[in-house]
């Protein structure tokens, strides 16, 4: 199990890895290896992505910080 930050994108979600809403509802996630989540929030769909993030201006920083920059 993992998760990717994908660049200008979603958070990529592998390895059946459920998922639930704050009161603990599980939601029904996609079916297959992998889904990806809304990082821009102008998902239709949210908490899933709905590809919004490409028309949205959505630009983050979505390389990890070096370990050593942070005292790590």
């Amino acid at each position: 199990m993992h998760i990717t930050v994908r660049p200008n994108g979603p958070y990529r979600v592998f390895g059946g890895v459920p998922l639930y809403d704050d009161d603990g509802n599980q939601f029904e996630v996609p079916p297959g290896d992998w889904y990806v989540l809304c990082r821009c929030g102008h998902s239709e769909t949210k908490p899933f992505c709905d590809a919004s993030h490409k028309t949205s201006g959505f630009k983050p920083e979505t390389r990890c910080p070096r370990a050593e920059a942070h005292g790590l």
